[in-house]
């Protein structure tokens, strides 16, 4: 006996109005479990969406460029007793796509852009119920924890977003409809809450082609997201750069011998990235101030550890997390660092790999330099940038001898880690890798 089930969206993560980029399927066509009906492009990933049924496409309820959430449905599928899914639908996975797996720089736990506001339902004037006025500086909001996430996303301050919601609460509407009420207002008005207004000069126009041959091309779709984030970073951080010198001649040796045992046992290999996320979840514990994002007046701590590294891809840099760093051995460490950049260079992370992260590595010492400034990921506080290591004579006392220094360059958010405070960090990374044993005590 046949019916007709509705195919729905799985759940994709704390993400709404994903627009639909390809349909996969027709009324007509026969499919099976699992089969791609469509594909989904958020600001962080490109996702496909299985069927969870087999059976035969009677209706595809969504087009090209629709936006849509989990428990939409997306297709009416005719099914026979047989062709009926045996387990519930699993999760969207990623799916590898020409277009860029956009993400924040490529910071990272990566940000979204301010998310058009829904369109208004109508109702009886009786029924309109006028949006609380915004509250004054200092106050206690009222928003569940994704609203948070989203206004600090976007840099908003919550004291200054008037609340539609039951009893003064306030809703991610409310934030989009603040944002855009900020981006018309006239050009003079600064807004201290998301660093708009700044009087600048308007962008010069120019024309390229009376110079020269010009190839114009447009920009991958991660980029113009990392474009958005890293100047709202630049603009809106306080962050200063501190420099420090990792001596990581034993540890390199070291590493080399182990990957020289592994190399027998079949084992998989070790990285330098791999020593370092461990050395800095360790200077996370003992300085939490490093583990912290600001929400308005208060310094959010967290007691979870996953750090973020910076990937690089054909599409631009993506930023995969290693949750729990802190449960994990270096090993397991470098194994999962090794698998969530495979994932990162064929296009196939998904959200949950990119969000959640407490601070960022951002490693360039695989193709070269000395030192660089790395732009904070907000809502984080600070980020590391590694460059090349490079042999050079260093005193002893005595004698210059050779020794491979890692140059470290720590980006900080001044608002909530003074100098002292980030020097001592960057030192306390540095003394690990010269010698991982201070893990120990």
């Amino acid at each position: 006996m046949s019916q007709v089930i509705e195919v729905k969206v799985p759940a994709i993560g704390d993400f709404h109005d994903i627009p639909v980029i390809e349909i996969a399927v027709q009324p007509g066509d026969t499919i099976s479990v699992d089969d791609t009906l469509l594909t989904l492009e958020s600001d962080k990933a490109t996702m496909d969406v299985p069927s969870s049924v087999a059976g035969v496409v009677k209706e595809v309820k969504v087009k090209l460029g629709d936006k849509i959430s989990e428990g939409s449905v997306v297709a009416l599928v005719e099914t026979s007793d047989a062709g009926e899914a045996k387990a519930a639908p699993e999760p969207a996975k990623p799916a590898p796509a020409a277009t860029a797996p956009a993400s924040a720089p490529a910071q990272p736990e990566a940000p979204r852009p301010p998310a058009a506001p829904s369109q208004p339902v109508p109702t009886p004037a009786s029924q309109v119920q006028a949006p609380a006025p915004a509250l004054p500086l200092g106050a206690k909001t009222h928003a569940s924890p994704s609203v948070r996430l989203f206004a600090r996303e976007l840099g908003v301050d919550l004291t200054k977003v008037p609340a539609s919601g039951p009893k003064g609460r306030i809703l991610r509407d409310d934030i989009a409809n603040f944002v855009k009420s900020v981006m018309q207002s006239p050009a003079g008005a600064p807004s201290a809450s998301l660093g708009v207004g700044l009087d600048l000069l308007p962008w010069p126009k120019v024309d390229f082609a009376k110079f020269g041959p010009i190839d114009v091309q447009p920009l991958s779709r991660i980029k113009k997201i990392s474009a958005q984030n890293l100047a709202r970073n630049w603009v809106m951080i306080p962050a200063v750069t501190y420099h420090e010198d990792a001596d990581i001649t034993e540890l390199e040796a070291f590493r080399l011998a182990l990957n020289k045992e592994s190399e027998k046992s079949g084992g998989a290999k070790i990285t330098m990235l791999a020593f370092i996320i461990k050395a800095c979840e360790l200077a996370l514990k003992k300085y939490p101030e490093f583990n912290s994002s600001l929400e308005g007046e208060n310094l959010v701590l967290k007691k979870y550890f996953n750090i973020g590294f910076a990937a690089d891809t054909p599409n631009g840099l993506v930023v995969p997390v290693i949750k729990n760093v802190d449960q994990k051995s270096v090993s397991q460490i470098a194994a999962e660092c090794g698998e969530l950049a495979k994932k990162a260079r064929d296009g196939k992370l998904g959200p949950a790999d990119m969000t959640g992260a407490c601070f960022t590595i951002s490693s360039v010492g695989g193709i070269g330099g000395t030192q660089f400034s790395p732009i904070v990921n907000a809502p984080e506080v600070a980020i590391l940038g590694v460059s090349k290591s490079v042999m050079k004579p260093v005193w002893n006392g005595k004698e210059f001898l050779p020794r491979l220094i890692l140059p470290l360059s720590l980006s900080a958010d001044h608002r909530v880690i003074d100098g002292a405070l980030a020097t001592r960090f960057n030192v306390y990374v540095a003394q690990l890798l010269a010698d991982m044993r201070r893990a120990l005590v």
